[in-house]
């Protein structure tokens, strides 16, 4: 193999691929790149054998080739070299020389065929989305779901393909995120379950355009595969039935609350740094005492705090008790300026709406308190 690349589109595409590295497997070729020649230019690819990520590197061929490196210590190497220069690759049985100017590194590979095989896509995209689209409904669902590994189909989102509507669901004992959004072409139905952490680096390849993304099923139908221009994902799908999560979706409520979400963030940020030092819970009271705002509270050991904030409030007063940490990461993740509190009573699920977009609702369990 021997080719020659620029340095800044080298080490473009490495920061890309790297991000699938493995950091923990017992298969020494898992923390490798794997760099082969395909198509007039250079593909990389790495994987952990959940997530497989690829991208295409423009550069002149001289002789086709591949090799696998450690992944951390080329992308340090090329990283470390001057940008704008021209960089030329050469393998030599295992052995990679990357040359730029004056500089001049050797690193000591596997042979590629001990490299896993990342499944090739079906014939044909099953759809495609938005990248904005995409990447600003996977913000506000993926990090709902579980990270405790007892039940792997939470782990997971649900991908749910009908006609041009792609939903989105993800949730763990405590909490459920649910987004609807339009997709390009329309499609026969399908159910997918992709792990939380796919999307997660999905989300990094994914920009802030409405040049579309190709969502394409593995032909064997077990993998999934997401194609941006110069750069594929493709990860494994959890077998299982995903949980009926729209047996628990409140369909009525008896309390309302409209409020800006920056300013209600800050509250509960404020107050979770004394229940952090407790039971990690805080208060929110509404429409109490004639008031005419949300009051968040907090009280432990440390100390106590309390602020408040604008609210329209409507409905019968309430007071209910959230996890701190649940509550702030599911309004750091609402997207839009406004967003509607629904409440059915202490002890009933508590609904978070973004004014300005109906096809998103979060909902979080409460904390029973003694008081």
């Amino acid at each position: 193999m021997k080719l020659s690349v620029m340095q800044e589109n080298l080490a473009r595409g490495l920061s890309v691929v790297s991000r699938a590295v493995s950091s923990r497997s017992t298969l020494p070729v898992l923390a490798n790149v794997l760099l082969r020649t395909e198509d007039a230019g250079l593909k990389l690819t790495a994987t952990n054998l959940e997530i497989g990520i690829t991208s295409w590197v423009p550069g002149r061929i001289d002789t086709d080739g591949a090799l696998t490196v450690p992944a951390r210590l080329i992308t340090d190497v090329v990283n470390g070299l001057p940008s704008g220069e021209r960089v030329d690759l050469d393998a030599d049985g295992t052995t990679l020389r990357i040359k730029a100017g004056r500089y001049q590194t050797h690193l000591r590979g596997i042979d590629s065929e001990e490299f896993p095989v990342i499944p090739a896509a079906g014939d044909r995209p099953t759809t495609r989305i938005s990248q904005r689209l995409l990447r600003r409904a996977l913000s506000g669902v993926a990090f709902a779901a579980a990270i405790d590994e007892a039940r792997p189909i939470l782990t997971g989102v649900l991908t749910k393909l009908v006609g041009d509507r792609l939903t989105l669901a993800a949730a763990d004992n405590y909490r459920i995120a649910v987004k609807t959004l339009p997709i390009l072409d329309p499609v026969e139905d399908t159910t997918l379950v992709v792990p939380a952490r796919s999307y997660q680096e999905l989300m990094r390849v994914l920009s802030d355009t409405d040049d579309p993304v190709e969502i394409m099923l593995a032909t064997s139908k077990s993998q999934v595969l997401f194609h941006v221009e110069g750069t594929e994902l493709v990860s494994r799908l959890i077998d299982g039935q995903f949980p009926n999560y729209q047996q628990v979706l409140p369909t009525s409520h008896t309390s309302r609350a409209v409020v800006e979400r920056d300013e209600l963030l800050k509250a509960v940020r404020l107050s979770a740094l004394i229940a952090s030092s407790a039971a990690n819970v805080v208060r929110l009271r509404m429409g109490e005492d004639g008031a005419s705002g949300i009051t968040i509270a907090a009280a432990a050991d440390v100390g106590d705090a309390e602020g408040e904030v604008e609210a329209a409030l409507e409905g019968d007063p309430v007071t209910i008790a959230f996890n701190a940490r649940y509550l702030s990461e599911a309004l750091q993740n609402l997207d839009g300026d406004q967003l509607a509190l629904e409440f059915a009573g202490p002890l009933s699920p508590g609904v978070l709406k973004p004014i300005d977009d109906a096809d998103y609702v979060h909902v979080i369990m409460p904390v029973r308190t003694p008081s």
